[in-house]
C-alpha cells in the first residue's frame, strides 16, 4: 500500500523507507506512464537524481515502473534538478522526473515531475496516484539510454550570460550538494575568480545542511567572504534550484531583495510595465520598489509549479520566492535554477560596476525575521492556517492567497502550511524592532492556544 500523504501539492516527498518506499517509487513510475497514456503522449522521458544515497535505489525502482509500462528513459544521471529541467528543452523528451529531496533533511527524498516542459502538480499529481493500481505492463518494455549533459548545460549558461565584463571575486558554497557538479565549471566559463566551499558532491552533507534559507547554514559562507574580501558570497541548496547570497560585509541578502536586483535589471533592459511575480513571504519593500522601477508586482502562492504556471499566464519575464527559487523566462527557459541565477547576478554586478550593497542602497530595510519553521503534523497544518484566516480577518485585513498574511498597518505576520514538510512557515516584518516583537507575540500567542509551540 502506497501512502497517499506523500503526493503533495507540487511534488512527491517523504521519509525514505517509511512513507517513501521502493514499492512507492516503482508505482510512481507506473502512474506517470499511465498519465502519459491517458493524455495520448508518446516518447522518451528524462530521469535524473540528486546525490542523496537513497537516490540510486529509488531511481532504479522508478525506471522499472516506467519501462515495464513501455516508456523509454533518457537517464541523465546524478545532476542538479535544474539540469533535469534544462534537459526537457535539449534531449528530445516528452517529460521528465527528478529524484530529489531538495532542501529537506537527509532522511527525505522525493520526485519532481514534468510533462512536456510543464510541472505536474496539484490535481495532476493526485491523478497519477489514482492511476497507479490500474497501470498495465506493456507488451514491449521501454528502453534506457544514458546521456551525459552536464558539459552542454554549462556551455549553454555561458552562451546565455557571456563573459563577465570586470574582474569579480566571489565565494561559492555548494554545501556538498549536486551544485558542486556544475557551479565551479560555470564560474570558470564566465571568467570569474571563485573561492569554493564544500564543492565535493556528498549526499551525507558532512559540513552543513544545504539550505540557504537557514541563517546557521550561511555562517561558513559569511566567514569566508569576510576572510577573502570577496565581493559576494553565493550558496545553493541540495539540488541547486535555490540560491542564497551574502554581500561583501557578510550581510545576508534574502530572496526578496535578490529578486529586486533581477527585476530592476530586466525592466531596465527589456521595458517597463511587465509583471514581476513574488510569493507571500516577501518584504513589502519588494512590491514598492518594483512599482518604482516601472513593473507590475503580483503576490502569488509559494511553490515552483504554481509560480511557473502564473508566469506563463502573465508572460512575466521573472519571478522569485523568499526561499531563493528564482525563475527566468527572459533569457532562459522559465524554470528555477540557482546556478543560472548566480551567473545572472554576476553579470549584473559586472555590467553595473557596483556591489550588491550599492545596488540596494536606496531600498528601505524593514525589520524582519527570516523564514521561521514550526513543527506541525501534516494532518493539522492546513486546518490551523484556515483557522488563522478566520480569526485574524475578524480584526485585520488578511491576504489569503497562500496561508494568512495578516496586515497590521505598520507591519505584517505570515502563517502558511509547507507543502513539502510537516511544518508551518512563519515570517514577520515591521518598522521597528519593538513593533516586530509585538506582532510576533500576538501571532505566536494565538498559535500556542492551538497547541503549536514556536
Amino acid at each position: 500500500m502506497i501512502n497517499a500523504g506523500i503526493f503533495r501539492q507540487y511534488d512527491i516527498r517523504g521519509v525514505v523507507g517509511d512513507d517513501l518506499t521502493i514499492e512507492a517509487a516503482e508505482g510512481i513510475g507506473r502512474g506517470y506512464a499511465a498519465i502519459l497514456a491517458e493524455r495520448g503522449i508518446t516518447g522518451a522521458i528524462a530521469v535524473g537524481r540528486d546525490n542523496r544515497h537513497s537516490g540510486a535505489s529509488l531511481r532504479d525502482a522508478l525506471v522499472k515502473g516506467l519501462t515495464d509500462c513501455g516508456v523509454d528513459v533518457v537517464d541523465i544521471g546524478v545532476a542538479p534538478t535544474p539540469v533535469l529541467y534544462w534537459s526537457l528543452h535539449h534531449c528530445g523528451v516528452v517529460g521528465g522526473i527528478q529524484v530529489t529531496g531538495s532542501h529537506n533533511p537527509p532522511e527525505f527524498n522525493g520526485f519532481k515531475l514534468s510533462v512536456g516542459a510543464t510541472s505536474l502538480h496539484g490535481d495532476g499529481i493526485q491523478r497519477l496516484y489514482q492511476l497507479i493500481p490500474t497501470a498495465k505492463n506493456a507488451a514491449k518494455p521501454g528502453t534506457v539510454r544514458s546521456v551525459a549533459v552536464l558539459d552542454d548545460y554549462v556551455a549553454d549558461i555561458a552562451k546565455h550570460i557571456g563573459r563577465i565584463k570586470r574582474p569579480l571575486k566571489v565565494v561559492v558554497d555548494c554545501g556538498n550538494g549536486v551544485g558542486a557538479l556544475t557551479a565551479p565549471s560555470v564560474c570558470k566559463a564566465l571568467g570569474v575568480e571563485a573561492s569554493l566551499l564544500f564543492a565535493e558532491s556528498d549526499g551525507n552533507f558532512p559540513n552543513h545542511h544545504p539550505d540557504p534559507t537557514v541563517v546557521e547554514n550561511l555562517q561558513d559562507l559569511i566567514r569566508e567572504v569576510r576572510r577573502t574580501g570577496a565581493e559576494v558570497g553565493i550558496g545553493f541548496d541540495g539540488d541547486a534550484d535555490r540560491i542564497g547570497i551574502v554581500d561583501e560585509a557578510g550581510n545576508i541578502i534574502w530572496g526578496d531583495y535578490l529578486l529586486l536586483l533581477y527585476a530592476r535589471d530586466v525592466l531596465e533592459r527589456t521595458g517597463k510595465g511587465q509583471s514581476i511575480i513574488f510569493d507571500v513571504k516577501c518584504s513589502q519593500a519588494l512590491p514598492d520598489a518594483i512599482r518604482k522601477a516601472g513593473g507590475e508586482p503580483l503576490m502569488w502562492k509559494t511553490g515552483h509549479s504554481l509560480i511557473k504556471e502564473k508566469m506563463k499566464e502573465l508572460h512575466a519575464p521573472i519571478a522569485g520566492e523568499m526561499s531563493g527559487h528564482m525563475f527566468f523566462t527572459e533569457g532562459f527557459y522559465g524554470h528555477d535554477d540557482a546556478v543560472y541565477a548566480a551567473a545572472r547576478l554576476m553579470r549584473i554586478l559586472g555590467d553595473s560596476g557596483k556591489r550588491v550593497d550599492e545596488l540596494l542602497a536606496d531600498v528601505p530595510r524593514f525589520v524582519s525575521t527570516p523564514e521561521l519553521r514550526v513543527d506541525c503534523p501534516d494532518d493539522r497544518k492546513f486546518d490551523i492556517v484556515k483557522a488563522a484566516q478566520v480569526h485574524f480577518a475578524a480584526q485585520r485585513e488578511v491576504i489569503a492567497v497562500d496561508g494568512a498574511r495578516i496586515l497590521f498597518g505598520d507591519g505584517w505576520g505570515l502563517i502558511r502550511a509547507s507543502n513539502t514538510q510537516p511544518i508551518l512557515v512563519m515570517r514577520f516584518e515591521a518598522l521597528t524592532e519593538a513593533r516586530l516583537a509585538e506582532i510576533r507575540s500576538e501571532v505566536e500567542g494565538w498559535l500556542r492556544i492551538q497547541g503549536v509551540e514556536s
